[in-house]
């Protein structure tokens, strides 16, 4: 991509504000722990990987503000930080094991160090957590890309592209790369309500890089596959259970109960860093709910009459025996998914 969505310079944290998009391409500093938290809860940030990114250079900004004096502060400023950003959103797992992954280093590092030399070291890891995310998402892209055939039509529900993880992206990798290979298809790219993200986002990105897309709105996409428009779907993921169950933008659900209905294969696109092995199924998976404004007066205006109820969640789950297959880092996973998913875990997936 030629835009990155998060910069990290001089120990000062930059994000592109997707909010913004694809009016507006402006970034913005994030100088407090407030900022970054606010940037991840109204979708500055977005997107399971980049929320884990986000909040490991979070975890920084909170130690930097406060002028640590020693250790034991930084230490503190790190568990608290992490306490504090760990509120933000419910659903991506990114989130939590990105903020763990930065305690533990901090409580591993800190004997025998000062506190210069372990904020070095919180950098060093937050760098490197960018680095493999991003590394994942290109050999998500070599797995994947071969699934789209000359002359097909592929939807994506959401977006799962570099805006969504930093570089390259999770859903939108397979595209990519086959599209770099010269392979020539058509994206159906659902608008993906209430925010948009199809419409502002991925719509924006493809046809950022050449390729050809077609947005749709979310109730044409039974329809679009009825009419053999589709060949393959491919979406994202924000926390994948051990038994394959995924959690994903709402809507996705519905995308998949129509893809088998038409026989049209199914496939979720994520890092081995979405994975939640502690979770047995999609029934455990935390479903954030958002404000009841984005329905009623989306993007200012209002849509619907004052004081209506709404009922908002952010995700569904998708069962995994509607998912023909996982596009990892490590390959393409199959069912049945307990099994697969603990093979891949055995060989050393980061979880």
């Amino acid at each position: 991509m030629a835009l990155q969505a998060l910069q990290w310079n001089e120990r000062r944290l930059t994000v592109l504000d997707q909010t913004l998009l694809p009016a507006e391409v402006k970034y913005i500093p994030l100088p407090s722990a407030t900022d970054v938290w606010e940037a991840i809860k109204v979708l500055r940030v977005r997107g399971a990987p980049l929320i884990g990114v986000s909040a490991a250079f979070g975890v920084i900004v909170g130690v930097l503000e406060r002028h640590p004096a020693d250790v034991q502060a930084v230490l503190q400023a790190v568990r608290e930080t992490a306490e504090y950003l760990a509120t933000s959103r419910p659903t991506a797992v990114n989130l939590f094991w990105a903020l763990e992954r930065m305690q533990r280093v901090a409580t591993g590092e800190a004997a025998g160090s000062d506190a210069e030399r372990l904020i070095t070291r919180l950098e060093s890891e937050a760098r490197a957590i960018y680095d493999e995310e991003a590394a994942r998402c290109r050999a998500i892209g070599a797995h994947g890309e071969a699934l789209i055939r000359e002359g097909d039509g592929v939807l994506t529900h959401c977006n799962a592209g570099g805006l969504a993880t930093g570089e390259y992206g999770t859903a939108l990798a397979p595209m990519f790369r086959a599209w770099e290979l010269g392979r020539r298809f058509q994206v159906f790219a659902d608008e993906t309500r209430p925010l948009l993200q199809g419409a502002r986002l991925t719509a924006w990105e493809l046809a950022q890089e050449g390729i050809d897309v077609t947005l749709i709105c979310d109730n044409m996409a039974a329809q679009v596959m009825r009419e053999g428009r589709i060949q393959l779907v491919i979406v994202g993921a924000d926390r994948i259970a051990s038994n394959g169950d995924t959690a994903n933008k709402i809507g996705t659900y519905g995308v998949a109960v129509s893809a088998k209905a038409h026989g049209v294969p199914f496939y979720v696109a994520a890092p081995s860093s979405t994975f939640d092995l502690a979770i047995e199924s999609g029934a455990a998976i935390p479903i954030e709910q958002r404000d009841s404004s984005e329905i009623t007066c989306g993007f200012g205006r209002p849509t619907a009459p004052g004081g209506v109820k709404v009922y908002n969640p952010a995700f569904d789950v998708t069962p995994a025996e509607l998912i023909a297959g996982i596009i990892t880092e490590q390959g393409i996973l199959r069912p049945p998914y307990s099994q697969s998913i603990a093979a891949a875990a055995g060989r050393n997936l980061h979880v």
